[in-house]
């Protein structure tokens, strides 16, 4: 992964690179990714929302991603309601303190995890699935309060027109 975060989209193929190494023998992808195809189970990740949060204390912007994780479960024993379901209780281990590989200044640890049963509906087929959601926050971009010459600068809301305005910050005195 790169020093710098500065895509939303970063959280999903960390989030995929981290499934696919964890030993589950699983397919990981998007909806789009589906195929339909159950010969092992599916993890299906989605980046549901994007929530303003706030600031670091670096005066990065902040992102609160919703996340969702459907896993469906392979065909074959009958319960694969049950199989999914237990599929996502692996995954709920997995999200629990996870950064996904990512810098700790730029990702926080995921909050309001929550698995629900859930169906996934392609054309006139149904799977049963289990999802697991939770909010990560990443926060984007370079640090605020460097410029690039890494004097550290500050603003004072009541002094300035715009916060996120890097020109309108100063130095620090020394």
């Amino acid at each position: 992964m790169p020093a710098v975060i500065d895509k939303p989209s970063q959280l999903f193929f960390a989030i995929a690179e981290t499934l696919r190494g964890a030993g589950l023998a699983l397919k990981v992808g998007s909806h789009q990714d589906f195929d339909g195809v159950l010969g092992q189970a599916w993890v299906l990740i989605a980046l549901e929302r994007n929530a303003p949060g706030v600031r670091s204390p670096e005066g990065r912007n902040a992102h609160v991603l919703t996340v969702s994780l459907q896993g469906v479960a392979a065909a074959g024993a009958g319960h694969s309601g049950l199989e999914a379901g237990d599929l996502v209780a692996a995954l709920k281990g997995l999200v629990t303190d996870n950064r996904w590989g990512l810098p700790a200044a730029q990702c926080d640890l995921p909050m309001n995890i929550d698995g629900v049963p859930s169906t996934l509906v392609r054309g006139e087929q149904q799977y049963a699935a289990w999802t697991l959601s939770f909010n990560q926050t990443l926060y984007l971009g370079p640090p605020l309060l460097d410029d690039p010459t890494g004097i550290p600068k500050f603003a004072r809301t009541w002094e300035v027109s715009n916060i996120d305005d890097p020109d309108q910050y100063q130095a620090l005195e020394g």
